[in-house]
């Protein structure tokens, strides 16, 4: 069945496409992310306008209340992003709308989309981490996206942080010098006084980036042992990190795990998305697919 909406919801911009896979998008379009009111009414409008979805997915920004059985199920709820804090995203658009919808993270979203089609195919435990205006993480284990208490949360990891080498104190309103106070592309302009886009490909930001990205995946490596870990998001747009991850994360391992991913493979271990720029709002539409499946479950 179809068409699928699918909603990257960003907290810059709203990306929002109707269509059931990569090669077929009918329609698509992007605007800046005002309010949640007009957000929800633009995304809602746009689908309308188009003949309509059977169900839309969300993958947002966070922290979000992803608990069924919660009052406040689909809202945002302590974002520091001004007017969003406990907002309601999901119920809201679905009221609108009248369909099925599914919320998860945006960077769940994306790796629920690049293992359906992108770069993470046919695995069954994986890691999308984005680095860009914030850093998160989404995991997908033994197939299914990974919840618990809410969502991962691992732009907020704790990598070491020598104050003599780098005395930067970090950007994060909650924790000063986590991964995202250190690493996300503000942190990096706010310590280097440039852009990230703007910083020679030998500047020494990326040597200290990559040090920094290099510490979060191993905790990742070592908590869930995936299969592949991808890693999007506007910074790493910068290529010449990837080499410097991936060396930086072998060095830090220092030989304990042997396994061939990290020894001989790690080329093809630590990789850039295979959708691009389009992960999150396909794995949107994937999770819109999975909305309409349960809708159809429970009636039957």
């Amino acid at each position: 069945m179809g068409p699928y909406g699918g909603v990257e919801a960003g907290g810059t911009k709203f990306v929002c496409a109707i269509g059931t896979n990569p090669d077929d998008l009918s329609a698509e379009t992007v605007f800046p992310t005002t309010t949640p009111q007009e957000a929800v009414e633009r995304s809602a409008e746009f689908f309308q306008a188009h003949g309509g979805v059977s169900a839309v997915g969300i993958g947002s920004f966070g922290p979000l209340d992803l608990d069924p059985a919660s009052p406040t199920w689909g809202h945002i709820t302590s974002t520091p992003k001004v007017g969003w804090a406990q907002a309601n995203l999901a119920g809201a658009l679905r009221d609108r709308l009248g369909v099925p919808v599914a919320i998860d993270t945006d960077v769940n979203a994306a790796a629920l989309g690049e293992g359906r089609w992108g770069a993470a195919q046919d695995l069954q435990t994986f890691v999308y981490l984005t680095v860009g205006t914030g850093i998160g993480g989404g995991a997908v284990v033994e197939g299914a996206l990974l919840h618990g208490m809410m969502h991962p949360e691992m732009g907020h990891l704790r990598p070491p942080h020598n104050l003599a080498d780098d005395p930067f104190p970090g950007i994060c309103p909650y924790h000063g010098d986590c991964l995202e106070g250190l690493a996300s592309g503000p942190a990096i302009e706010a310590r280097w006084g440039s852009p990230p886009a703007s910083l020679a490909p030998d500047h020494p930001a990326w040597d200290l980036e990559a040090h920094y990205l290099a510490h979060a995946l191993v905790d990742i490596v070592v908590i869930l042992s995936p299969e592949r870990i991808i890693l999007g998001g506007g910074v790493m747009q910068q290529l010449q990190l990837f080499p410097m991850v991936r060396g930086k994360v072998q060095q830090l391992l220092n030989g304990y795990l042997t396994v061939p991913a990290i020894i001989h493979s790690v080329d093809t271990y630590v990789v850039p998305p295979g959708l691009g720029g389009r992960s999150g709002v396909l794995g949107a539409i994937a999770l819109a697919e999975q909305a309409l499946s349960a809708a159809d479950t429970l009636a039957g």
